[in-house]
């Protein structure tokens, strides 16, 4: 197994990986071009990256490839569609960094009442403003809305809950049931959701129906002088309607992530956002802790090592929820060389697709169950057919 690491990992992973017998190539700065000329050139098995962009010319570039790792949450910027149509595995690494996003978060919570930034720079201009700075609302009995409840959103309620504060979330998959378990309130929509709330913080993965999202609708619907936080993905957020509520709303921002934000490590950029008074950014640096990129990275080499043994894989985005199987065809039998491979014999005479297959072994061994899903319901010819092999003992089938 030939893994190609194209992004930079804990130090600790390659040789993790090397460890299960892997070929590690490391080469953290491969994007564009030169990452599909060197998937092609090494022929590898595995791809591991962080935020770099994996495209159909890649996919294409590297007939090897079987797996795909993300080595964070998301897969947006990953061709799905390509990588599904190769039979390419693609899995990503969610709540690894839940807590690091968390407590960046609430730092910007914290900054955008205390003006700390503010304070450091005046300070460092040789400044002392002390009645000046010392205006500030205070975060306990406040109302925090969430708009997302991921592992991440689920961080942020715990942290700001110590703090004393109220949290009201909407997500869309959040019900009354769990916003109870979670001592949270629920709200039907986002603009539900910030209505009552002296505080709003993003967490949303980034999907065609959450790309621009939060615009003017939940801005019109917040509170004047509120404060806004966006440590998810900056395309989640219209960033016009933002500029606007910032004059006309007088509201507050935290961000660390932007719509066009480079994708580079180093690069001089500016954006009317990140220089509007009112804004408090980062450099998309959520995710960036010494602890959060360790569990990054042992769950990458978790998903690597089930790959290897042929086991599910952890975390993968693109299998089928759902076959287009209508029946299963259940078939009890002796645990002998042949009888499965009879059984699909019989299916492709008979022109039926198998969408998904299972066979478990009874204990002590002698005898098994085999589970077939088929497209189109068996003809009663081809089910006798199965059941006159010496080793079937049963056949059945049930609708789906």
């Amino acid at each position: 197994m030939r893994i190609l690491i194209a992004d930079k990992l804990a130090s600790f992973v390659a040789g993790r990986l090397s460890d299960l017998g892997a070929e590690v190539l490391l080469d953290p700065k491969l994007s564009g071009a030169e990452l599909a000329a060197r998937l092609a050139a090494t022929e590898a098995e595995v791809l591991v990256v962080r935020s770099t962009q994996v495209t159909r010319e890649h996919i294409d570039a590297a007939p090897r490839l079987a797996l795909v790792v993300r080595a964070g949450a998301g897969v947006n910027t990953i061709d799905l569609a390509t990588a599904s149509a190769r039979g390419v595995y693609v899995a990503n690494c969610p709540g690894m960094n839940a807590a690091a996003v968390a407590e960046l978060a609430i730092g910007h919570l914290v900054n955008l009442d205390r003006r700390i930034a503010d304070n450091v720079i005046a300070l460092r201009e040789g400044r002392w403003d002390k009645k000046g700075f010392s205006v500030a609302r205070g975060l306990r009995g406040r109302t925090l809305a969430l708009l997302g409840f991921g592992r991440i959103g689920q961080e942020v309620a715990r942290r700001a809950q110590g703090l004393g504060m109220r949290v009201v979330v909407w997500s869309r998959s959040l019900t009354v049931e769990t916003a109870l378990a979670h001592d949270v309130g629920y709200a039907a929509t986002p603009e539900e959701a910030v209505r009552s709330a002296d505080a709003v913080s993003v967490h949303l993965a980034l999907t065609a129906e959450t790309r621009g999202r939060i615009g003017r609708s939940v801005f019109d619907s917040m509170r004047h002088g509120a404060y806004f936080v966006n440590t998810s993905r900056g395309e989640v957020v219209d960033e016009e309607a933002l500029l606007e509520a910032l004059e006309r709303r007088g509201l507050r921002a935290g961000l660390d992530v932007f719509a066009n934000e480079p994708s580079a490590g180093n690069a001089q950029w500016t954006s009317p956002i990140t220089t509007h008074p009112s804004v408090y950014g980062t450099h998309h640096i959520g995710a960036s802790s010494d602890e959060a990129e360790e569990a990054v990275g042992a769950e990458v080499v978790r998903i690597v090592a089930a790959y290897r043994d042929a086991m599910p894989i952890p975390n993968c985005v693109n299998l089928a929820g759902r076959t287009p199987a209508t029946h299963r065809i259940v078939v009890r039998h002796l645990d002998q060389v042949g009888v499965l491979a009879h059984v699909l014999a019989v299916l492709r005479e008979s022109e039926l697709n198998v969408q998904e297959m299972q066979n478990v072994v009874f204990s002590p061994p002698g005898a098994a169950c085999a589970r077939v899903g088929v497209v189109g319901a068996p003809p009663v010819e081809a089910l006798a057919r199965i059941g006159r092999h010496d080793a079937v003992l049963s056949v059945g089938v049930v609708p789906i």
